[in-house]
C-alpha cells in the first residue's frame, strides 16, 4: 500500500456521500434475516478504497454527521488507507443509513443528510487539480441542488487542469426519476474524460441498445466504458474500441461490483496499463465483490456462501 506524506497529494481523489451500510450476514433477505452486520456504503468511497487496496493513493471527501454512526464511517473508510483529511462532521445533521436487502436491492434512509448538505465551499481546500484523476458519480447531484452545484464547481475546476475527471452515471431512481435524471446525466457525462455507464441504465434513461448506441450520445470523453453485465464491458477511445468479457461468476450480491470495476479499471489508469488490462483490473475487483456481501474486498478475499 502506498505510504503518503502528510503534503502529498493523493493520485486519486473521490467526493460522495457515504452511508451507514447495514446487511443480512448470510445474505438472507431483510424480511427473514435475524444477524446482520454493519459496515459503510458509498460509491465514490467504495472506489477510493479498492485504488488504495490496490496499492494507489486515494482520498475520498465528504461530509458526516458528528455522532457515533459518522465517525465509525470515517474510521471505517480511512481503515482502507484512504486519506479522509477533507472530511467535515455537521452537528446539525445526520449520516444516512442504508440496508441491503440480498435479491431485493438495497433501502435508503439518507434524505436530511450530512453529505446532502455540501456545497462548493465543501471543496474549497481540497487540491483536485493536482490529482491524477478526480472521481465523482450521478448519484451526489441528485441529492440537493447545493451538491448540484458542487459537483458543477468540481468538473470546471478539473477542466481547467491536468487532471482527468472520471464519471460514473450511478442513476439511482431512488432518488430521481429516469426523465428527471436523463438529460442531467447526459450532460455531465459529456463534461467528464472518463466515464463509465451500465448498458442496462443506458437504456433506462437514453433508449442506448449497444454500447455503440452509447458512444453517439456519450461523445465527448475521450475514454467511456459502457459495461453489460455477466457479458463484458466496452472501451472506447481515440485509440479505437476494445471489448474484455466479464469473468464467470456465482453472484451472492450484485450491490457494489460497479464500484469495484471502475476501482479496478481506474488503477490501470494511474498504472499507465493498456485499455485490455484497464478492463481487465475492472473485472476481476467486480468479481470478487459479486462473490461477497461487502462493498470493498481486500486483495485475495472473498466470503462468498457456498
Amino acid at each position: 500500500m502506498t505510504i503518503m506524506t502528510a503534503a502529498a497529494t493523493p493520485a486519486l481523489i473521490a467526493i460522495g456521500e457515504t452511508m451507514l451500510l447495514v446487511t443480512p450476514t448470510d445474505a438472507t433477505p431483510l424480511a427473514e434475516a435475524e444477524d446482520v452486520r454493519l459496515s459503510i456504503g458509498g460509491a465514490e468511497s467504495n472506489v477510493a478504497a479498492h485504488v488504495a487496496i490496490l496499492g494507489q493513493s486515494a482520498a475520498w471527501v465528504s461530509r458526516l454527521g458528528d455522532e457515533v454512526l459518522g465517525h465509525r464511517v470515517h474510521r471505517a473508510v480511512a481503515s482502507h488507507g484512504v486519506d479522509t483529511r477533507w472530511v467535515g462532521f455537521d452537528p446539525a445533521a445526520p449520516t444516512g443509513v442504508y440496508f441491503k436487502d440480498p435479491g431485493h436491492g438495497v433501502r435508503y434512509y439518507r434524505a436530511g443528510s450530512a453529505a446532502s448538505r455540501m456545497t462548493p465551499e465543501t471543496i474549497a481546500e481540497v487540491p483536485l487539480e493536482d490529482a491524477r484523476i478526480v472521481h465523482v458519480s450521478g448519484i451526489t447531484p441528485a441529492l440537493s441542488a447545493s451538491c448540484a452545484a458542487m459537483i458543477d464547481t468540481v468538473i470546471d475546476r478539473v477542466a481547467a487542469s491536468p487532471a482527468l475527471l472520471s464519471f460514473d452515471v450511478n442513476h439511482r431512481a431512488a432518488l430521481w426519476s429516469a426523465s428527471e435524471a436523463a438529460p442531467a446525466l447526459l450532460a455531465l457525462a459529456n463534461r467528464a474524460d472518463i466515464v463509465f455507464v451500465g448498458l442496462d441504465e443506458a437504456e433506462t434513461l437514453w433508449g442506448c441498445r449497444t454500447a455503440a448506441d452509447v458512444r453517439t450520445l456519450v461523445s465527448a470523453p475521450s475514454h467511456l466504458v459502457v459495461k453489460d453485465g455477466a457479458v463484458g464491458a466496452t472501451e472506447f477511445s481515440p485509440d479505437g474500441v476494445v471489448f474484455v468479457p466479464a469473468i464467470p461468476t456465482e453472484v451472492v450480491e450484485a450491490v457494489g461490483a460497479g464500484d469495484a470495476f471502475a476501482a479496478g479499471y481506474l488503477s490501470g489508469v494511474l498504472n499507465g496499463s493498456s485499455p485490455h488490462e484497464s478492463l481487465r483490473r475492472g473485472h476481476e475487483r467486480a468479481h470478487l465483490v459479486l462473490q461477497s456481501t461487502h462493498d470493498v474486498v481486500g486483495v485475495g478475499e472473498t466470503d462468498a456462501a457456498g
